[in-house]
């Protein structure tokens, strides 16, 4: 029974911590407007759901250790960078970069600030319903 109840919360759950998790890269980002050869960051949100949501299905099929040094080991992020998850934090394709090298576009950065932050209460919003319910199950079930 806890089971279905995992499965039933895990999407939310994942979704809203990916969705904390790149507010703060997107707030990085603004932040580092005027920082000299500053590369804007953000994550593929839904690539990393998708990831998140495959580790929490395979939890209870974990991977072998690597038990010899010429086991093959998982590729590295594309800027050595990642989520503490394993999500590859990669670099925002650039449309007009500055010339100190520096690639934030604040009006793209504010876009996706307000964006994420608003399929997080999203998120929050859904989340709430799904608790209401099951407590309305538990209760009406006494």
């Amino acid at each position: 029974m806890i089971g279905k109840l995992d499965n039933y919360l895990r999407f939310n759950e994942a979704a809203l911590s990916l969705r904390a998790q790149r507010q703060e890269i997107i707030a990085s980002n603004i932040a580092n407007a005027d920082t000299p050869n500053f590369k804007a960051r953000d994550i593929d949100f839904s690539s990393a759901l998708q990831g998140a949501l495959a580790k929490g299905a395979n939890a209870a099929n974990p991977q072998l250790a690597a038990t010899n040094g010429r086991h093959q080991q998982p590729a590295p992020a594309a800027d050595g960078k990642a989520l503490a998850d394993g999500t590859p934090v990669l670099y925002r394709g650039v449309v007009q970069g500055a010339v100190d090298g520096n690639t934030v576009d604040m009006d793209v950065e504010r876009n996706q600030f307000a964006d994420n932050a608003l399929r997080y209460e999203a998120g929050i919003t859904m989340i709430n319903h799904q608790i209401r319910g099951l407590m309305a199950a538990i209760q009406n079930g006494q």
